[in-house]
């Protein structure tokens, strides 16, 4: 089997800052790194590095050649990334040293992805493969109905969050994927809790908190507690998280116990700072004593 991915890919600017600005304020960093990034990119690499998969479909420009050969490196096919006259889009990431951050997006070449690109990308996957999607890029409303003809598991994670954008891809999802604010924020778009909606299967994370699973169809409901750690950076745990639960999906574990791994991968990644490059393999995963 595997994941496709139809994801941003960016280059990430990391600026160490002693608090998140407010605003009107300039504020001096500290410190400054580049990494591969990306909600999707993020997630392609997790999934791969958690056993599966996973065929990335998105778009970079001439800037972004070394972020492909990046994504190949930790074990994704990336022969559906397309190369655009956009620049590679990117993000400058603000962290503080609690962990918490702050992010700024330019899509750029996330929103170059041509149908044709889409359709002879998923004219290849097969009926039981997994369709993922996340809101950095466009064709979204095009992926979720080509994913569900296909026969496709169909999946989203809801972020950045927009209500429009879940909602035009709800009829077609048979998993969701969202953290606290964001279930609160579909919840007064649409009048539905995370259980009520017409998803068969939903996660709710809560960062430090944990997570809440709810099974549609059965009505189960199950609370996840996190690890505790000690946080650095908590940018990309969420797409850790997400891309172990899909990998653990593929692999056919059962969803608890993908989710449970799930959990000790965003554990670990907090302790890390960085974005794709620093996610933990399986092996890690496996290991670690939390």
């Amino acid at each position: 089997m595997a994941i496709w991915n139809l994801g941003s890919i960016n280059a990430d600017m990391v600026y160490a800052v002693p608090h998140l600005p407010g605003p009107g304020e300039t504020l001096a960093a500290t410190e400054l790194s580049q990494f591969l990034g990306g909600k999707g990119a993020n997630m392609s690499v997790a999934a791969a590095r958690a056993g599966a998969h996973v065929c990335h479909i998105g778009a970079v420009g001439a800037d972004g050649r070394w972020a492909v050969d990046r994504l190949t490196e930790y074990g994704v096919d990336t022969r559906q990334i397309a190369e655009v006259s956009a620049p590679t889009g990117h993000a400058i990431i603000a962290v503080e040293a609690s962990g918490e951050n702050q992010i700024l997006l330019f899509a750029g070449a996330n929103h170059a992805i041509t149908t044709d690109q889409l359709g002879q990308a998923m004219s290849q996957a097969g009926a039981g493969d997994i369709l993922v999607l996340q809101n950095e890029t466009n064709a979204q409303v095009e992926a979720v109905k080509m994913g569900r003809e296909l026969g496709l598991k169909v999946c989203y994670a809801a972020a950045p969050f927009d209500a429009d954008a879940v909602q035009a891809v709800l009829p077609y999802l048979d998993f969701l994927i969202l953290n606290e604010v964001e279930a609160a924020q579909l919840q007064e778009a649409t009048g539905m809790a995370p259980q009520d909606l017409p998803v068969a299967q939903v996660i709710v994370t809560f960062g430090a908190d944990g997570a809440r699973y709810f099974d549609t169809n059965t009505g189960e409901n199950q609370v996840f507690p996190a690890f505790k750690v000690k946080a650095v950076d908590t940018t990309g745990a969420g797409d850790t998280f997400t891309g172990y639960v899909l990998a653990g999906m593929d692999r056919g574990l059962p969803m608890p116990q993908a989710i449970s791994q799930a959990m000790r991968a965003a554990a670990i990644m907090v302790t890390r700072h960085g974005t794709a490059d620093v996610i933990p393999d399986l092996k890690d995963v496996q290991d670690a004593i939390l």
